[in-house]
């Protein structure tokens, strides 16, 4: 779901604590080193994405935000911004040459350059987020 976050709206912020919980606390957050990503440039995106980037040769702008149950991608497009929110059992992350987050139907594709490669750190929390997790809720087996 993507959600227009330029103004500060209560039931916009419910919602996304509804669905990927409550941001980590100050404490928390120093003992993980941070829960934030630096930003990085999108270099490409599925269709459904593309009304969200700037136009023509203008970069567009995200940053990752980590959540008890799931991701917020905070997306620039100008004076406007917009988050995505992901729950980590919809969340899919490809490593290549740069990284790949697909979820929902959707994927995005970062740049890698000189911020992309500030954020190897990040990326490990990210994962190590997502497999606690996956342990803590599991999958069901079915035999």
């Amino acid at each position: 779901m993507i959600l227009e976050t330029s103004h500060k709206n209560k039931g916009i912020s419910l919602l996304i604590n509804d669905v990927v919980g409550k941001p980590f606390s100050f404490i928390k957050i120093i003992k993980m080193k941070g829960c934030s990503s630096k930003r990085m440039i999108i270099e490409d995106s599925s269709p459904n994405l593309k009304a969200y980037q700037n136009r023509a040769n203008d970069p567009t702008y995200a940053n990752i935000e980590l959540r008890p149950l799931g991701i917020l991608i905070r997306i620039i497009k100008g004076l406007s911004n917009f988050t995505w929110v992901i729950p980590y059992y919809q969340l899919v992350i490809y490593k290549s040459n740069n990284s790949h987050i697909y979820s929902q139907g959707r994927f995005i594709r970062f740049r890698a350059d000189k911020n992309f490669e500030g954020n190897k750190d990040f990326f490990q929390k990210l994962m190590d987020q997502k497999e606690k997790y996956e342990a803590k809720f599991g999958y069901l087996n079915f035999k």
